[in-house]
Parts: structure tokens; sequence; C-alpha cells
């Protein structure tokens, strides 16, 4: 249902009853899960918090797959949350740990999140080998989840490499994972968005802009607020030359999304389509200008692959 809110009230009760029973195994879960809910709603020092006490207790026990599956969630914060080295330096420990391990369930998870690092640091053919081992893993053990991260990622990928009906197929299959299992319903729009971007970009330009309206307006996760809507911006802005407005009302809106929520590896990607959207209207002073602060912002996350 996607309620996070409700989710972390029941997860701070089931860690209160845990703790008061000396529960341990119920006190890493239910820590783990809170740490997830509050990153959806972009509460990150607090996920920071949550997801670190299970890590530490798996790391009192050197229990090798947990503490890598761990380090890996937590490395997929730190890529939201803009914090791309610690997000890469996570991951890397986790994907060593689960090679040690031999745990088919921590490597799925860690070569994943390794591949989320990589790419939000602007590294698309070294996040693209690891994607795709994450991805065979997960699908191995139908971990669903972890599966359609990586095959959305492998869109995004292949979508800066300019091989477009290779994301549409990665964001298509994501897309899938996710209906079939009725999973994230928000996450399966996003890539639905995604495909279309994609379809544009290949000169496909059938595409039904009330549908991804629609895809938007049934978003339920905060974490999607500014990242949908700059989306949806760069498709108006590629579509035709007749959506230039409400390309730069989408992308204004990604903007104060992304600030409001602490995103700032999203807000960079934001002012960097809008430095576009003005070089597109001939209005080079405000190109610079947004140009500008795409990179003090990509280069403060250590995004070096993207400002170059």
């Amino acid at each position: 249902e996607e309620d996070f809110l409700e989710a972390s009230k029941h997860l701070e009760k089931a860690l209160k009853i845990s703790e008061e029973v000396n529960d341990i195994v119920s006190f890493v879960l239910a820590n783990y899960w809170l740490g997830e809910a509050l990153s959806f709603n972009c509460e990150f020092e607090k996920a920071y918090s949550h997801i670190n006490k299970a890590l530490e207790i798996n790391e009192a026990v050197n229990n090798l797959w947990g503490i890598a599956a761990m380090k890996s969630s937590i490395g997929m914060v730190y890529c939201w949350h803009g914090k791309i080295v610690l997000a890469h330096q996570a991951s890397n420990e986790a994907l060593q740990i689960a090679d040690e391990s031999g745990d088919i369930y921590s490597k799925a998870s860690s070569y994943t999140a390794q591949g989320i690092s990589y790419y939000c640091k602007g590294f698309f053919e070294e996040a693209v080998r690891p994607l795709l081992r994450g991805a065979e893993f997960c699908k191995r053990i139908n971990l669903l989840s972890w599966d359609s991260i990586a095959r959305y990622s492998l869109g995004d990928a292949y979508f800066n490499m300019g091989k477009y009906q290779e994301s549409q197929n990665y964001y298509n299959e994501a897309a899938s994972i996710l209906d079939q299992a009725n999973l994230f319903p928000s996450l399966s729009n996003l890539c639905k968005i995604g495909f279309a971007k994609a379809k544009i970009m290949n000169n496909e330009k059938d595409i039904n802009l009330e549908s991804v309206y629609g895809y938007h307006k049934k978003k339920r996760i905060r974490l999607f607020d500014g990242w949908m809507a700059r989306y949806i911006g760069e498709i108006l802005l590629n579509i035709d030359d007749q959506h230039i407005s409400e390309a730069e009302d989408w992308i204004k809106e990604a903007i104060e999304a992304d600030s409001r929520n602490d995103m700032r590896w999203h807000l960079g990607r934001d002012y960097a389509l809008y430095a576009e959207l003005f070089k597109r209207k001939g209005d080079q002073p405000k190109a610079r200008e947004n140009l500008g602060k795409a990179i003090e912002i990509l280069k403060e996350c250590s995004a070096d692959g993207w400002v170059e």
C-alpha cells in the first residue's frame, strides 16, 4: 500500500516490544525495515541510524551475509541522499564481504548497490557490469525488489549511454516484475515514465502524455517527488517544440521537491536539465547560471562523471 508513515508506526512498536523481550532477530528486522521505510520518506538521517543498528548487531555476531545486506541498503540510502563517496565505499565493502560469505542473497544486493553507486558517480559502463550480475543473482533466488531495482538502474545506465532500446527493455522488465508481484506501484510507475522517456529519445514519439501524467498522479512515495517530475520535464522537452513551457513547470517542480527532500544528487540533475531547457530557448545567461548550479552540486556529491 506504500503507506510508509503507518508502516513506521507499527515498526516502532515492534522495535519497542522486541527490545523489551530481548528478541534480537525481531529487533534487527524492525530496525532494518524501519530504516527502509524512513528512507522512502526522505528521512535519511533517521534511516541511517536504524539500519546501522541492524548492521552493528550483525557485526557483533559476525553474520557475514547480514553485514553485506545491511551495507548494501545503507549504500542505496547514501545514493538517494547524494552522498556518493559513502555509497560507493559501503557497496564495495558489502561486495567484498558477500564474496567472502559466498551467500547469493548478499551478492544479489551488493552487486546491485555497487552498480548504482557507479551510476551515481557518472560511470555508466562500469555500472552496467555489476548491475547485470546483481540482476542475475536476484533472478536465481526470486529476489523481486532488488531485481526490479537492478533492472530499473540498467534502464537508467543504458539511457545515459545513448542505448535507448536497451534502456526501454530494462525499464519494461523492472515494471513487469513489480506489477506481477503487486509490489511498489510507485516504483513501477517511475519505470513506466522512464520507458516513455527512452522511447522519445529513440525517435518513437507515440507517447500518451495523459498516461504519463497519470503515473505521476498515483505516486505515493515521497522519494520520487522530484525524480518523476524531472523525467516528465525531460519527456516534454524532447517530444517536440510545443511543450517547452510545460517542461519548465515540471523541472521547477523537480527542483522544489528535491530541495525540500534533501536529495542533492537529484537536485544537481534537475539543474542540469533546467540549463538544457534555457539552452533550447536561446537564453545563454540562464543556461550558464543553471549549469553552474548543477556542476557545483554534482561536484559536492562527488558525481565526477556527470560533471565531465
